[in-house]
């Protein structure tokens, strides 16, 4: 069942679309990346999913709300720099922002207690947020998006700003909350985006070019890939490379050489076979598949 279904969502800002017809809908339990270079749109369609960015057409509907509800109730939400009231301990924040979300002073102390717990600061509960490094930054605020339990959590950017070893904090963190809520993140890292996600939503210019698994992405533009590397410059190969009927495409760049195949096995052996006869200076022949960054340029490139 959808948490969420999103119909003709379009943003324009003096009178230039800026976010075009997004159409999509999230499964309740999944993990699922909005995907995109910078200035694709994607923190303009969470600002809209989440009330703080009206939207110029298009619908939104959460799974049981009421036509003109308030949607607050069914989201939470981190903005990419969120700020906080630094002299106000973790817990003092969590019940202040619980308190907001029209939760009782108890019920939000309560809740609070939980989800220091659950994102892993609960030992620094009583600090200063002013002490906090940026992946407690973070962490805490996950904490208050789900302090009023909503249906449905976005997060905007949540680690592009972080030191790797808050990234990974917050990465790990992601990967246990969404066996318990739906997360919907937008970012434009691909590694995270592989490593977090069940489904994909790819963004470029304002609409949505490609959505899915990542497995069904890969299975639909899968392309198979020969990488070749030599001990001198690659260009004297590579038109002998161009001229065979089975390579879709020749990508060079000094030394190194990658083919795109429609047959795998008789490239191997084709090539095995000249680099034999001709005594090709090969340093290096593997194997592969296209890779989510060549799955995106592909995608967005169309």
């Amino acid at each position: 069942m959808s948490v969420i279904t999103v119909a003709g969502l379009t943003k324009k800002f003096d009178g230039k679309e800026v976010v075009k017809q997004l159409t999509f809908s999230l499964d309740n339990g999944s993990c699922v990346a909005l995907l995109g270079p910078n200035g694709a749109g994607k923190t303009t369609t969470l600002r809209m999913l989440s009330g703080l960015l009206k939207h110029s057409a298009g619908s939104i509907t959460f799974e049981g709300m009421e036509k003109g509800a308030d949607i607050r109730k069914y989201i939470g939400y981190l903005p990419q720099y969120p700020v906080f009231h630094q002299w106000m301990s973790g817990k003092e924040f969590l019940v202040y922002v619980g308190q907001l979300a029209r939760l009782t002073k108890q019920e939000a102390s309560t809740r609070a207690e939980q989800l220091l717990e659950r994102v892993g600061i609960a030992e620094a509960k009583n600090r200063r947020i002013g002490k906090y490094s940026g992946g407690m930054k973070q962490r805490l605020g996950i904490a208050q998006a789900m302090i009023h339990e909503p249906k449905l959590i976005m997060l905007d950017e949540p680690v592009s700003s972080l030191d790797p070893i808050g990234r990974r904090e917050v990465l790990n963190l992601m990967e246990e909350l969404k066996e318990q809520t739906t997360i919907l993140f937008s970012t434009h890292i691909l590694n995270d985006a592989e490593e977090v996600s069940d489904e994909l939503l790819l963004m470029s210019e304002g609409r949505i070019v490609e959505s899915g698994s990542l497995e069904h992405l890969r299975s639909k533009h899968q392309t198979e890939k020969i990488e070749l590397a030599f001990k001198d410059d690659s260009n004297k190969y590579t038109e002998r490379l161009q001229s065979l009927p089975w390579v879709t495409e020749v990508q060079k760049e000094r030394k190194e050489v990658q083919l795109l195949v429609t047959d795998m096995e008789t490239a191997r052996k084709e090539i095995f076979w000249m680099a034999n006869m001709e005594d090709w200076p090969l340093t290096k022949f593997e194997i592969s598949r296209t890779s989510l960054e060549d799955l995106f340029m592909k995608v967005v490139s169309q």
